[in-house]
């Protein structure tokens, strides 16, 4: 296993040199590209480094020859000890830092939230899981900007497109895809019945054009007047902004802006976001027949978690826990799941890491 280090370690030194290599710097992209792959195996050296110099230590207690002392000899020995607890505490973190790494879990991310079935519903639903995943994003400090919305005429959301910032962001929020559901009684309902409604979360990593590569001659730009409900707010001048990607069928559409180029922006950014899932996934599905993991980014079909207002009970079915407190986690309180669901993905990926029987 040593080799594997000393290669990590070398790759390391050699990409630190790089950033200083005036070829180099003067190209930001590249930069940027060096840095982030320097960044995906720091965490590695810097344990293989502290790892390096326990093992000298321990070797330099080892070569000690004066046995004459007997307070001396109980002291090297206790020594000894500790620096082997802590060598074999290193030894477990540089496994744990082997287990493959997902290369966008740094990233910002672009949040999907559509009302599924359930009428208007639904799509107040829809608004709850916005608001619940806008609070929790600022508990932590990042931030979030809507790039695109559609109401319904009960106030929530048809479909809301957000972007959140911060370091990270994909790592925390990725377990979200997939349907949610709701089991409550709406204000409408005259009878007490509980209607069932769902949502959809599909959340995609960020991507830069480093990651994501755009040839504009198979992008189509229509340019048009946006509006609000019921024909209200009409821009008089034309800013809203469509992009449609003819190769994948892609389309995206932001006119939330009052400004022409911003919306473009934002579109560009969502067509970047899901062009990079896309060919995610077509890796993920070429890797599926090597190991099948119950957790990490959901489809966009399966139903994940279920929300039980009468009975006060949020339900996550893919770790099959249940927990109470539906006001507190629609406040943005959700760590207790996704630090679950985290620690079950690392876990089911150190199982299928070649070092684990090591």
């Amino acid at each position: 296993m040593n080799e594997i280090f000393n290669q990590i370690k070398d790759k390391y030194e050699e990409l630190s040199l790089s950033l200083s290599d005036s070829n180099i710097i003067s190209d930001s992209n590249k930069m940027k590209e060096i840095a982030k792959e320097r960044s995906a195996i720091e965490e590695t050296y810097n344990l293989y480094i502290e790892y390096e110099e326990l093992e000298k230590k321990i070797n330099e207690l080892d070569n000690i020859n004066d046995d004459s002392d007997i307070d001396i000899i109980q002291m090297i020995k206790e020594e000894k000890k500790e620096l082997v607890n802590q060598l074999t505490i290193l030894e477990n973190a540089l496994k744990d830092s082997l287990i493959p790494k997902d290369p966008a879990d740094q990233n910002d991310i672009i949040l999907e939230i559509r009302a599924g079935t359930g009428g208007d519903e639904a799509s107040l639903f829809a608004a709850d899981l916005f608001t619940m995943y806008s609070k929790y994003a600022l508990s932590i400090g990042w931030q979030i900007n809507t790039i695109s919305s559609s109401g319904s005429s009960s106030g929530g959301y048809k479909e809301i497109i957000a972007e959140i910032k911060g370091k990270g962001a994909y790592s925390k929020f990725k377990y979200e895809s997939g349907v949610h559901r709701v089991q409550r009684i709406p204000d409408t309902e005259t009878q007490g019945r509980i209607h069932t409604s769902a949502a959809t979360v599909a959340v995609l990593s960020a991507a830069t054009n480093i990651d994501v590569e755009i040839n504009w001659e198979d992008v189509r730009t229509d340019i048009f007047h946006s509006g609000g409900a019921g024909g209200q707010s009409v821009n008089k001048v034309a800013t809203a902004v469509r992009l449609t990607h003819v190769p994948s069928g892609f389309v995206v559409i932001c006119q939330d802006e009052r400004s022409q180029s911003r919306n473009k922006q934002k579109a560009e950014s969502v067509l970047r976001a899901r062009l990079y899932e896309f060919e995610r996934e077509k890796q993920h599905n070429e890797r599926a027949s090597e190991r099948k993991l119950q957790v990490g980014t959901g489809g966009r079909s399966e139903k994940i978690r279920t929300y039980n207002f009468p009975q006060d009970r949020i339900t996550d079915h893919r770790i099959k826990k249940t927990i109470h407190g539906m006001t507190k986690f629609l406040a943005g309180e959700i760590n207790i799941i996704i630090n679950e669901l985290q620690q079950l993905e690392k876990k089911e990926l150190l199982e299928n890491s070649s070092f684990k029987n090591e």
